[in-house]
């Protein structure tokens, strides 16, 4: 009779365990993005969820939204500012802190171990403290793939003449499009999820970006010309809602930290080591041809006044500018 009813206890409690809701987070955060699923970024940000969840004992709960499907890299930038969203990633950087238009100086640095240790140094995180005062926490930064390069439907570049002409998909990054002006090229701001179309339909003539991102895209689908340059490589900072942040008591501010360090860790890694494969999709399907060391010297010479520019703004100082230089040796 005791077994009989010590079953029936544990039935019923059973029951009820599994009637009562499942404890609910105590803080959400919602991240998105433009990149498709299968991106390197959007894995790191998995890494990120599994970790974060964990680490927190479950007390913060991650939502992941790929593919655009919340909005481009701009409208998402700012509902992260708005709340509605509390972080992101992408092109959109210089809208949390102009002074991350560094990094993309064209040119500045001469490999990509130069470019994370200025990243991971007291240089990068000053550069982050910036995005504070716009309502932006950065915990980490990493690259967005490895150096960028230029792919076009008309001709091989070999020179800063060649590219003059050339309509050129450019993201709204002053850098870029100054950097394109510069060499006399016509710089169209076409969102990146339009980018794809725009080629196929001749809308322009080309584009730019780093090997990862014009596989994933298939953007050598509708070009045939991709050329080496090594221009320019951009930085990827985890962009987070400075309010949401704050509102994490301090141990969750803790775990939230690095979490987002050992993410952007694993993405720059996986990222820059997956160029190289990259690199031979597009080596199978277009035209590709490396700029000589004689002409690149022609492409930095033309490119200086941006530098210039820039210091002649205000955006940096010279200073600025070496100290980047000197973080990254």
């Amino acid at each position: 009779m005791r077994k009989v009813f010590l079953k029936t206890v544990c039935a019923a409690a059973a029951i009820i365990a599994a009637a009562m809701p499942v404890a609910a987070a105590d803080f959400t955060f919602k991240f998105a993005h433009a990149q498709p699923p299968t991106s390197v970024r959007h894995k790191s940000m998995e890494l990120f969820k599994e970790n974060l969840e964990k680490a927190s004992n479950g007390r913060i709960k991650v939502e992941l939204f790929g593919g655009g499907a919340l909005g481009n890299e701009a409208e998402l930038t700012d509902m992260v500012k708005m709340g509605s969203v509390q972080g992101t990633r992408g092109g959109a950087f210089a809208k949390v802190n102009k002074k991350f238009l560094i990094y993309t100086l064209p040119f500045l640095f001469k490999d990509t171990d130069a470019v994370l240790k200025a990243m991971r140094s007291g240089f990068g995180a000053e550069i982050g403290k910036h995005a504070e005062q716009n309502g932006y926490y950065i915990p980490a930064t990493g690259v967005a793939g490895g150096f960028r390069q230029i792919s076009n439907s008309k001709k091989p570049i070999n020179t800063p003449e060649d590219v003059a002409g050339l309509k050129l998909r450019t993201p709204p990054i002053e850098t870029i499009v100054k950097t394109m002006q510069a060499l006399g090229a016509s710089p169209q701001s076409i969102p990146y999820g339009e980018t794809y179309m725009a080629l196929k339909m001749g809308v322009v003539d080309g584009q730019e970006n780093p090997p990862s991102n014009i596989v994933e895209m298939k953007f050598y689908e509708a070009q045939k010309y991709l050329s080496i340059v090594d221009y320019q490589i951009h930085p990827d900072p985890l962009i987070v809602n400075l309010k949401w942040y704050q509102s994490l008591p301090a141990d969750l501010k803790s775990v939230f930290d690095k979490a987002a360090k050992d993410a952007m860790v694993w993405s720059d890694s996986n990222w820059l080591a997956s160029e190289a494969s990259y690199m031979e999709t597009l080596k199978k399907n277009m035209t590709v041809n490396a700029v000589s060391a004689e002409n690149r010297a022609k492409f930095v010479a033309k490119v200086q006044p941006v530098w210039d520019g820039y210091v002649k703004d205000g955006t940096f100082t010279a200073a600025e500018i070496l100290d980047a230089q000197k973080a990254g040796k």
